[in-house]
């Protein structure tokens, strides 16, 4: 990402390099630190976006924060976890069929979900403590280093809770919004790591003074936040298989059934049909204001960053929107992993260049 963001900052600006100050150089490693941060926790989403849509999220029935790093080393290993796995509802009610082998199949992908994480805690906290000795953070970036430990241990914490909840006789899943929580709060640390880096990269001269596309981007933002947990509420539920056709819901435009829950908290957080009605109306209202943001932002100076930059949000939520029609379409039996890996993946991609637009209109006054 840092790779990426210093080639867009030379194409924009071809003698970028040159006229960064002193103190964008001297945080060039913390920088790149981060970004590799934020491409870890793509990696990550999409793991935990795997582990959802293959049914592995439950197992693995116990938390060894060491030990756990480790898979079952033998035979009589795999079959002692295999065995825990056998005493939840997941395994009595859906995967009672379960070889060893497919056992294994499901567990492959919680644990590498699990020593990804371990692994992001590694190449954070390493770092940090080089940084920390060396003398490399200035004073204003302590509380913020200290709110991105927090979030990603809080994140760590959520994951766990979240696993935890499954682990009965009773539910066959985990719960969707518990699912939702964990998938906003890894976006949150992702956002929070890539804010951070770019304060610390981007010359201050890129930074437009333009509250109106300041008040939109944050409006986006708003809404884009919302779609994606009700594409949390999607994966969760597997409400892709509710409705398969597009643009019509079923041959119709605003389906039956989605009042039928007994509430309408509870059909707009439970109700499959409602959840995918919501989803794809979302959907279609991000890209109306991603559009009216490109026609606004393309008034902003031609030689800035954001000017040139603009057409990238375009690109993104129709890709987005494109991936996600071809995610419905081909969801007849199960929902295609490929597809659906695409379109969380291009979702977080909207998601960080929406942030990054956001970030070009930070400057309060003009200078």
């Amino acid at each position: 990402m840092i790779l990426i963001n210093f080639s867009l900052n030379q194409l924009f600006y071809p003698n970028f390099a040159a006229s960064m100050d002193t103190n964008l150089k001297q945080n060039r490693p913390v920088v790149i630190w981060l970004f590799v941060g934020v491409a870890m926790i793509i990696v990550q989403v999409l793991l935990g976006g795997i582990t959802r849509l293959t049914g592995s999220g439950l197992s693995i029935t116990e938390w060894k924060l060491v030990l756990g790093a480790l898979p079952p080393m033998n035979e009589a290993d795999w079959q002692a976890a295999f065995d825990k796995y056998k005493e939840i509802g997941q395994f009595k009610y859906i995967n009672n069929h379960f070889t060893l082998q497919d056992f294994k199949g499901i567990y492959f992908w919680e644990w590498l979900h699990r020593n990804w994480g371990r692994l992001i805690g590694i190449v954070f906290f390493v770092p940090f403590t080089y940084f920390v000795v060396t003398k490399r953070f200035k004073k204003d970036m302590i509380n913020p280093m200290i709110g991105l430990f927090l979030l990603g241990g809080l994140q760590g914490a959520i994951g766990w809770i979240m696993v935890k909840s499954g682990i009965n006789d009773e539910d066959l899943y985990v719960s969707h919004i518990r699912l939702a929580i964990h998938f906003i709060a890894a976006l949150s640390c992702l956002v929070y790591t890539m804010w951070f880096a770019l304060k610390l990269s981007t010359p201050a001269i890129q930074i437009q003074f333009a509250p109106n596309l300041k008040k939109l981007a944050n409006w986006i933002l708003a809404i884009l936040t919302v779609q994606l947990a009700y594409g949390a509420f999607m994966a969760g539920l597997h409400a892709a298989l509710a409705a398969t056709t597009w643009p019509d819901i079923n041959g119709q435009i605003v389906p039956t059934g989605m009042f039928t829950q007994g509430g309408f908290l509870e059909d707009i957080t439970h109700n499959m049909i409602s959840i995918q009605f919501i989803h794809r109306g979302l959907a279609y209202i991000l890209t109306v204001l991603i559009i009216i943001w490109w026609v606004k932002a393309g008034k902003i100076a031609p030689g800035s960053t954001l000017h040139k930059m603009r057409s990238l949000t375009i690109a993104m939520v129709l890709l987005q929107v494109l991936l996600g029609v071809l995610t419905l379409l081909n969801s007849k039996v199960k929902i295609p992993l490929s597809y659906a890996l695409a379109h969380q993946f291009v979702g977080m991609l909207l998601l960080m260049v929406m942030v990054w637009a956001r970030f070009l209109v930070n400057k309060k006054t003009a200078q």
